[in-house]
Parts: structure tokens; sequence; C-alpha cells
């Protein structure tokens, strides 16, 4: 499965788990209220804003590397 998934959301999606990741750290340490809401939250949008920033730019470099190479021929 992993390998028909696209460059740039393989790499929104390892992004998004180093989000994940780094928010359970935090959570660890004390910096989220300790409440079901609270962590879920922090789980999405640490997971969520690393993966869309990620996938963004890597989408950007995807289409400029083929538009790219597209000028060239």
């Amino acid at each position: 499965m992993w390998k028909k998934l696209s460059t740039p959301l393989k790499i929104g999606l390892l992004a998004g788990g180093l989000g994940i990741f780094l928010t359970v750290i935090g959570i660890f340490r004390g910096n989220v209220p300790p409440n079901p809401a609270s962590i879920g939250m922090a789980l999405l949008i640490g997971g969520g804003v690393w993966f869309l920033v990620a996938w963004a730019v890597a989408s950007a470099a995807v289409d400029v590397e083929q538009d790219t190479h597209g000028e060239n021929n």
C-alpha cells in the first residue's frame, strides 16, 4: 500500500506522524490539560498541521519539478 501513495502524501504522513509524536511528548510533559477533548484536539492540530504543511510544500515542489522538465523538452 505504501508504494501506491504519491510522494507528497508519503512526506505528509511522515511529517504528521512526527507532529503526533511531538504532541504526545508535550502531553506527557503536562503542556495539555488532562481531559480527552484537549488531548484529542492537540493531537489533531499537531498531526494535522504538520501533515498539511509538509504535503503542500512537497506537492508544490513536485509541480515545479514537472513544469521544469516539461519546458526542457
